[in-house]
């Protein structure tokens, strides 16, 4: 007999937890479909207060659920980006490009952070994609130079960089001038709070719903 009685079903785990996050949150601003992401970042935060900094710019989730229907490319900006994405939702193939062999050296070289460094290899996989960046504001603040100088449109970005350096910047900067200048819309959480596991739950939250699984 085990010492400790705990719910063990993962399926019920995960109803009853969104069930309580639908009493915790108010999540009266968004739409049934921002519900979805707002919750999964509850879930993934345990701090229903996080929906407060979240903000999803027109058509937002629409374009991700779009781009994922067509099998879209998914950009991340480091490693734990892209492992925490649940790809078997996905129909795509998803991108992170730091660990290739010349990035280091020429970030060396450059003087430039690792990120921006493999950043060189997106514009190929850059238009209709969905990039993920949940590490570093100079990954989003790259993209955004990539797009003033006239490179691909994705179909969304979901910035959710972490930090006190550049991090509230860059997400405000994105916030500012991808859905206006860019016609790019986006999904971030304004302020310092971000991280990898926020990023990869919001896609997660759109891959689901692709699937059409809702909470």
């Amino acid at each position: 007999m085990p010492r400790f009685d705990y719910l063990r079903d993962p399926d019920e785990i995960e109803r009853q937890s969104f069930a309580q996050i639908r009493q915790l949150t108010d999540l009266s601003r968004f739409d049934p479909d921002q519900q979805q992401v707002a919750m999964r970042l509850v879930h993934t935060s345990g701090d229903p207060g996080i929906v407060h900094d979240l903000h999803f710019s027109p058509g937002a989730v629409a374009a991700g659920l779009a781009a994922l229907q067509q099998s879209a490319n998914v950009l991340c900006d480091i490693e734990m980006v892209s492992q925490g994405i649940s790809k078997r939702y996905l129909q795509g193939p998803v991108h992170c490009f730091l660990n290739s062999p010349t990035v280091a050296e020429r970030a060396r070289q450059t003087g430039e952070t690792r990120t921006m460094v493999a950043m060189t290899e997106w514009p190929l996989y850059l238009a209709g994609s969905i990039v993920v960046i949940g590490n570093a504001p100079t990954a989003l603040f790259r993209l955004l130079d990539l797009l003033d100088e006239g490179g691909p449109r994705p179909a969304l970005i979901i910035g959710m960089p972490v930090g006190f350096i550049n991090a509230a910047e860059s997400k405000q900067a994105l916030w500012d001038v991808a859905p206006s200048e860019f016609q790019t819309p986006c999904i971030t959480l304004l302020g310092r709070r971000g991280g990898s596991s926020l990023a990869a739950a919001t896609l997660n939250a759109l891959a689901r719903m692709a699937r059409g699984i809702r909470f």
